[in-house]
């Protein structure tokens, strides 16, 4: 049980801290990043049951529509949710950066509970393969998340609540095309690795640009308290 646990729990740890140690500022870890994690774990349960009655109340008959749509659609929701509510006003959320940091943490919470759940019910056969694909890809759609709520935190209300909305929006659309590829029998191999490919790709240039806008924000508020002390 404990090589288990251990083994559905490391990926998730190490892309978290790889996305950290991919900061600028060298800081401690603060305990509100433990608290996103563990946000993110709790909110499996609801998720779960709400895709779980979806399905056997037969809601939705399309297993398309189902499992691309309604279920990336709620598990982002509830993700940018969280974050918007708890840690989107924190005092703790003082760098644009730090919004890649927590929506990578929030979603690696969920990822680390639904890896526990699937291993416990079919082994750990799947285990390198899930850390390769479920749980890698919603530390990235995380990172999108982030990326953007980083931007709207630190951006001008006109702009913020634009990006506030790309937030969800392109984490779903990722996460939808994810789900697409994977209902695809046949074929869901051959176009996954490709899929994985770029979404890696486009992680790390948000997390460039992120790292780029920051720097522009801690240089801003720096000339603005040079001239506060000149003055």
């Amino acid at each position: 049980m404990l090589i288990l646990l251990s083994v559905a729990i490391a990926p998730a740890l190490a892309l978290l801290s790889y996305f950290y140690l991919r900061r600028d500022i060298e800081e401690e870890p603060s305990k509100l990043l433990l608290h996103t994690f563990i946000y993110g774990a709790i909110l499996t349960f609801p998720i779960l049951f709400i895709q779980h009655v979806i399905q056997e109340e037969k809601v939705i008959s399309s297993i398309f529509v189902h499992q691309a749509l309604v279920t990336s659609a709620l598990e982002e929701f509830f993700k940018w949710l969280i974050l918007i509510i708890a840690i989107y006003k924190h005092v703790e959320f003082d760098d644009p950066y730090d919004g890649i940091l927590y929506g990578a943490s929030v979603s690696l919470g969920f990822a680390t509970i639904e890896n526990i759940l699937y291993l416990l019910n079919f082994g750990m056969d799947q285990a390198f393969l899930r850390a390769l694909l479920p749980v890698s890809s919603h530390a990235l759609f995380g990172v999108v998340m982030g990326y953007y709520l980083g931007r709207a935190k630190f951006s001008d209300d006109k702009i913020a609540k634009y990006e506030i909305f790309y937030a969800f929006l392109a984490s779903f659309t990722l996460h939808c095309v994810y789900n697409s590829i994977l209902i695809i029998k046949g074929i869901d191999l051959l176009l996954i690795v490709p899929f994985m490919l770029f979404l890696w790709l486009f992680g790390l240039s948000r997390v460039k640009k992120a790292h780029i806008f920051s720097r522009i924000k801690r240089f801003e508020h720096h000339g603005y308290s040079t001239k506060e002390k000149s003055g």
